[in-house]
């Protein structure tokens, strides 16, 4: 009994070390929360990572039920963009102060309290900001979460101020979905997959388009035969990141005197 128990672990000892040697990929489903349906992309048997907007219709439900699921959630918070286009509900802009930037942060993640880090929504003008994006790094350092940056301008000071305040900083890859068709999809899935076989790591985000439910229903089972590991975004994270959902961690900021 004694022999069959040490094999045992040692095949579990080495089933784990083949799975860490595997590459991984961290896919984002961003722009969750404006429709009913995304509840049907987060019942999708996979490990994927759901980025929710704060303030939508069906935000706070979905992102709910993907920690239910014990999928890894993430505050998709709006930042302004370069070309005018309006973020939606709740969001950063460059005009704003360090007691406004902070409280609309707070706010936003008092609306989807599930979420462990975020990630920008748009973000090509507001990213770029020195003072707004350091303010941004700080609230976040307050409260233990990581931001993932979309990279919609080249320009982005994220990585620069997420440095000053010792805020885990990782970034986008490759947009899974800019076109919605299988054959564009698949392009862009094999470049992400050389991407992790080349640096061990990649992260993709996606859209919770029908066409992008379809295709990852498709091809997400064909990962383990390619040998990709598909993981949650707390597993890109580094050893020493606590992961902690922003519902467990005490308001930074107060709210803005009248």
């Amino acid at each position: 009994m004694r022999i069959i128990l040490i094999l045992s672990l040692l095949l579990t000892s080495v089933n784990l070390l083949a799975s860490e040697d595997k590459p991984r990929i961290a896919i984002i489903i961003d722009d969750i929360g404006y429709h009913k349906s995304d509840l049907k992309l987060i019942d999708l048997p996979f490990a994927l990572t759901f980025a929710v907007l704060p303030h939508t219709p069906y935000g706070n439900r979905a992102a709910r039920h993907a920690f239910q699921l014990q999928r890894d959630v993430m505050l998709h918070m709006p930042m302004q963009a370069s070309n005018g286009k309006a973020p939606g509900p709740g969001a950063l802009t460059g005009d704003m102060s360090k007691q406004q930037v902070q409280q609309t942060l707070q706010l936003a993640l008092a609306d989807i309290p599930y979420a462990i880090g975020i990630n920008n929504h748009m973000g090509s003008f507001y990213t770029e900001q020195e003072e707004p994006m350091a303010w941004t790094m700080e609230y976040l350092s307050k409260r233990h979460l990581f931001f993932v940056d979309s990279l919609t301008t080249a320009h982005s000071k994220a990585g620069k101020y997420a440095r000053q305040f010792g805020v885990t900083n990782l970034s986008r890859q490759v947009f899974l979905d800019n076109e919605q068709t299988e054959a564009a999809m698949s392009k862009q899935l094999d470049t992400l997959l050389r991407i992790a076989r080349k640096r061990k790591t990649a992260i993709a985000i996606a859209h919770p388009y029908p066409e992008t439910y379809k295709f990852l229903y498709k091809y997400l089972p064909k990962l383990q035969q390619q040998g990709i590991a598909l993981v949650g975004i707390t597993e890109l994270l580094p050893q020493n990141h606590d992961v902690v959902a922003a519902g467990f961690t005490a308001p930074a900021v107060s709210a803005p005197q009248e």
